[in-house]
Parts: C-alpha cells; sequence; structure tokens
C-alpha cells in the first residue's frame, strides 16, 4: 500500500564453471536401499495408491455460452469477494471456448478468471472484465490477489478497465482495445504486471506509480509515474529514464509463460509453454509450443488435503493441481521429481503449521509453480518456500524451475512469522512474478507480531527475476549471493512499522538496504528498480541507501531510484554512497540512471 505521488536486451552473462560431484559409497548404498521395498511395503503396509483427475469441486465455476444467468452468478461471487481483503474464500471462474455478449465480470480478491481455450482468442467476451476500487474510495492501492488469464475481450465502451496492485496478474489476454489500469476517478494505484498479452489500442497508466509488462503488445503506453518498465514488449516506449520514467528492454533473456487449464474437446488438460530465450511478443501466435498433460495425470488437491497425501501423489509421478482453498501442511510439500507441475487455481493458499517449511523443490530439472498464495503460520517457519536445498550445485539451464505468480505473505490475515520467505538455491531459476509481503495492515501486524527478517535471498547461480515485488520486511527486503544474477523490475516499501532508528540499525549502516548484492558477487545486473520509504512510526528515520552493492565491473545496475513517500523518513543515497538524497515532504524520486 502507498500514499499518493505529489535499453537494449541484457548480454548473457557468462556461465560459472559447476562443480563435479561424485557419487561416494555411502550414497551409493543409500541409492541402492531406496531403490527396494521398503519393511512397510513388504509385509503389504504401502500407502493407497492417489487416484489422478477427477472434478475440480465447488470453488470452480464451470461456465458456458448457454450457461443461465452468467451475470447474476459472476455478480454474487463479487458481492462476496469486494472488499474480503483477509477472508478464506476462493474462486476459480473457468469460460468453456465460445463468445459471451453483455457480460461485466468484475473480480473481487481471491478471484481468479480464465478462459478454457487454448488460445485467448478461442474464449470472446464482448464485454468486459473489470477491477475498480468502490469499495475503497476509489484507491486501488489495496487491489490484491486476483488474476485475468486467456480470455478475449471487446470492451463494451473500447476500453477495459484493471485497476490494481500487487498479486494482481494480467496473462495471456487479448483486449481488442485500451486497456486502463486506473480506479474511477483516477484515484492512486500501485501495481502491476502484464505478460504474454496483446492489447490492441492504448494502455492508460494514469495514477499508476510503476509496472512491468513482459513478451506483450501493446497499441500504445500512455504515461508513466516513478517506474514503468518493459520487456520483449512490441509497441512499448522507447528507453527514456528518468524522464518519462520508462525502462525498455527488447527481448526477455529467458522466460516460460505458465502453465494453464484448457479443454480439448471434453477432456481437461494442462498446457505447459515451453521456455523461451530472446522471446519478444506473445507466446501464442501460431502454433503453442509446449506439452498438454491430461487431468488424468493430476492429483486434484481439494480442501482437507494433507501434506502426507499431497506428496505421495508428487512420488507416485503425479502433478499438483490446487482447487481454491485453503490448505494447512504440518510438514513440507516435497517436489523432488523433475517437471512437476504444481498449479493452484483460485490464489489456493497454503500455511504452514508449527513452524514447517510450506513448499520444498529439489535441486532438479523443470519444476513449475504457479498460481499459490503461502500464509506465514502463528509458529515462526526458518523459510516458507525453497527451490533447492542448501548446497544445490545442478546444471539446470537447458530446463529451470519457475515460480509464476507465487505470491508470500506474512500477517494481514493474522499472525505470521518467518524468518526467510523465499530461498532459491537452485542455479538457473526463474522468479517470474511474485510478490513477498510482510502485511502492513491487517490482523496480526506490529514491529515483531509479524517478524519477518528477509524477504527472497538467491543463492543459486544464473537466477533471473521477471517482476520482482518484495515489501516492508524487518531487515533485507533481497539479499542476493549467487553469481550472474538478473532484475528486470523491483518494486519495494521498506517496512512502514520500524519502531525507531535503532531497531533499523545495519552495523554502522543506518537501515538494511532493499535490495543487497552480497560482497562476494563479481556478476549482476539489474533494470529499472525502485524502493520506497514510509516510517510513519518515527518519520525521523533515515535509510542510509535503496540498494547496496559491490562496486565491481561486472556488477551493474540501470534506471534505479528511491522516494519518500510524504516525506515521512528519508534516504541518504540511491545506491551505496551514490545519488541525491530525497528530502523534505515532496514525493519527489531520486534517481540514477546508471551504476557504476
Amino acid at each position: 500500500m502507498q500514499v499518493p505521488p505529489t535499453s537494449s536486451a541484457p548480454p548473457t552473462a557468462p556461465r560459472r564453471h559447476r562443480r563435479s560431484r561424485t557419487l561416494g559409497f555411502a550414497a551409493l548404498a543409500v541409492s541402492l536401499l531406496m531403490a527396494f521395498p521398503t519393511a512397510g511395503s513388504a509385509f503389504g503396509d504401502e500407502a493407497e495408491e492417489v487416484p489422478g483427475g477427477g472434478d475440480l469441486g465447488p470453488n470452480v465455476l464451470v461456465f458456458d455460452p448457454s450457461t443461465p444467468d452468467i451475470q447474476g452468478k459472476v455478480d454474487e461471487v463479487f458481492k462476496k469477494q469486494e472488499s474480503n481483503q483477509f477472508g478464506s474464500d476462493r474462486y476459480a471462474l473457468m469460460f468453456k471456448p465460445g463468445t459471451y455478449d453483455d457480460i461485466n465480470a468484475q473480480i473481487g480478491f481471491y478471484t481468479s478468471i480464465a478462459g478454457l481455450g487454448l488460445n485467448p482468442d478461442d474464449t470472446t467476451f464482448n464485454g468486459d472484465v473489470t477491477v475498480d476500487a468502490g469499495w475503497f474510495d476509489g484507491n486501488a492501492t489495496q487491489n490484491f490477489w486476483r488474476s485475468a488469464e486467456n480470455l478475449a475481450l471487446n470492451p463494451v465502451s473500447g476500453t477495459n478497465r484493471w485497476a490494481v496492485s500487487q498479486a494482481a496478474p494480467f496473462r495471456r489476454m487479448h483486449v481488442k482495445g485500451g486497456l486502463n489500469l486506473a480506479p474511477d476517478g483516477y484515484g492512486w494505484a500501485s501495481g502491476g504486471y502484464i505478460a504474454d498479452s496483446k492489447i490492441d489500442g492504448q494502455v492508460g497508466p494514469y495514477s499508476q506509480q510503476q509496472w512491468y509488462t513482459r513478451d506483450s503488445s501493446v497499441g500504445s503506453w500512455g504515461n508513466g509515474v516513478w517506474n514503468m518498465t518493459f520487456s520483449g514488449v512490441e509497441g512499448a516506449p522507447a528507453q527514456s529514464f528518468p524522464e518519462p520514467p520508462y525502462t525498455t528492454l527488447d527481448t526477455t533473456p529467458v522466460s516460460r509463460e505458465k502453465p494453464f487449464l484448457y479443454l480439448d474437446g471434453n477432456d481437461y488438460k494442462v498446457f505447459v509453454p515451453a521456455k523461451r530465450t530472446n522471446a519478444r511478443g506473445v507466446s501464442w501466435n501460431g502454433t503453442p509450443q509446449g506439452e498438454s498433460i491430461p487431468l488424468s495425470q493430476f492429483y486434484v488437491v481439494k480442501p482437507g488435503a494433507t501434506a502426507q497425501t499431497i506428496n505421495a501423489a508428487v512420488r507416485q509421478g503425479l502433478h499438483l493441481l490446487f482447487t481454491p482453498g485453503v490448505y494447512h501442511v504440518d510438514q513440507p510439500i516435497e517436489i523432488d521429481r523433475a517437471n512437476t507441475v504444481a498449479l493452484g487455481l483460485g490464489l489456493a493458499t497454503i500455511i504452514p503449521d508449527n513452524g514447517v517449511t510450506a513448499i520444498k523443490v529439489g535441486d532438479v530439472d523443470g519444476v513449475k509453480l504457479a498460481g499459490l498464495l503461502v500464509d506465514a503460520g502463528p509458529v515462526n517457519s526458518e523459510t516458507l518456500v525453497e527451490v533447492g536445498p542448501d548446497g544445490a550445485s545442478g546444471d539446470h539451464s537447458a530446463n529451470p524451475t519457475s515460480l509464476q505468480d507465487v505470491f508470500v505473505r506474512i500477517g494481514g490475515a493474522g499472525p505470521g512469522k518467518a524468518t526467510t520467505s523465499i530461498v532459491v538455491n537452485s542455479d538457473d531459476t526463474i522468479i517470474d512474478h511474485t510478490w513477498v509481503w510482510r502485511a502492513d495492515h491487517g490482523e496480526g501486524v506490529g514491529w515483531e507480531t509479524n517478524r519477518a527478517d528477509y524477504g527472497v535471498h538467491v543463492k543459486g547461480d544464473d537466477v533471473l527475476a521477471t517482476g520482482l515485488f518484495v515489501e516492508h520486511f524487518n531487515k533485507y527486503d533481497v539479499q542476493w549471493s549467487g553469481e550472474n544474477g538478473r532484475t528486470i523490475f523491483f518494486q519495494n516499501e521498506k517496512a512502514y512499522d520500524a519502531p525507531s532508528q535503532a531497531a533499523i540499525q545495519n552495523g554502522d549502516i543506518k537501515g538494511y538496504a532493499a535490495y543487497k548484492v552480497d560482497d562476494s558477487v563479481t556478476t549482476h545486473e539489474g533494470w529499472g528498480m525502485g524502493s520506497y520509504c514510509y516510517f510513519n512510526v518515527d518519520p525521523t528515520i533515515r535509510q542510509q541507501h535503496g540498494f547496496q552493492a559491490p562496486v565491481k565491473p561486472g556488477v551493474k545496475f540501470h534506471d534505479l531510484l528511491v522516494v519518500s513517500l510524504g516525506g515521512q523518513g528519508q534516504y541518504d543515497h540511491v545506491i551505496n554512497d551514490t545519488g541525491a538524497p530525497t528530502s523534505g515532504t515532496d514525493t519527489v524520486p531520486s534517481q540514477i540512471v546508471s551504476f557504476p
């Protein structure tokens, strides 16, 4: 949440020399032992086989053009969810291929809307998919946790309104007109993310403070406030940071679109798009490149499912499709099989109990985590999501693991604690759109009440983040220890509720950087990155810098900014001791074009 505001493609970084490994005698003995039945299975105590496939549960609403009163059913969900910011209801509205007339699907909290065609144009609305901010008096800065995917829209007025902030992806959409990213009345907004979408007309950000658009096509782009970043976008404005504040990369170095559910005749399948390199424009022109997996190869997870059953399904060889709901787990969900898909519908939410890690991914190729919200529990978890074990060293460059629309929340819905939210140990991982949020409002909020020192810690090499939103952590929001890391677009707010200067002191440095690259790192690069402060408990706090990095030839940043929101606290510099301080009460960013 925020107060109101008063290039060319990156080069491919050199790969590190990966450590070679040999299988020692002890490890060989263990692997051989695991290949044989355990004592339990030898005596017939094997766990019951987990079935694949099945129905999608009560909170997936499936429509076709002949469904009666579609508008009434969509309105009923919106009425429940419009202001239900921290509730437990979850919904997915799914539309079979066809044409739907006179639809205005208003989308509230924890609601996803999607077409069930293989391409967006298979499912067409002569109407709108709308997000506005009437519930919050025209302020869109809390329009979180919702999504729109895989639809074509012919907006009634010629322009569709999508006034959102964080954790509200707009993916694989075709808008046959314009797209307005501001609420009615042009109140505040703090989004947002578009990927793999085609907007035939103009995208109008208006009051949007920052936005990231990836691998898409736009007719034109209207304006920019603080940070508008584009990679692989046909029709994007030219590089011009800081005035206007456009950061434009011709292509995205590596990307893989999010898996999605679709209908092949009467059969549900999940399409897993192929990895792209140096991508530009949408992925769905022509024959889609990727793999279709029948629903029968998924464990369709429904509320009440246990971590034990989920893990048994993965070991059995099934993928995971989480239906809309809230899932408590008393042990980690462990995905240690290459190419496993774990896809959530309707912001499916996982809560770890008793301080466990919610999700652990092995150091294997091609795991896809997508569409999941991880909500910290009241007992502190050391980590919430781990990609690869500590010390992971496998080469996954040909088939990386990806996290897409994987969101993390600490507090807000109730007390929650976690030392580090996401740890990425596996090399080559793609982090594509995440919002990692220590809550600044809601229930269970306070400097120690929802204590969370670190947001994202990247230890693996050759990791790429596209659309990295991380906010309000007690110490570093992002810490990067791996080599050859790259980030395209970063949005951050420091913790509002810091009680004093002493509480955030980092040795002889005033405050912990929002984004820190470790001194040991020799190669790192970032584009279009902003950090904001709003120390409303103690407005006298000074933050030494938003960014901290070693001064080395291989460490480069492009288009950085820091902002003091309403003069509540100040930055002394942008990065290290470089860049002018913020000052006074004006929310005017301090910017630098390049570092060093």
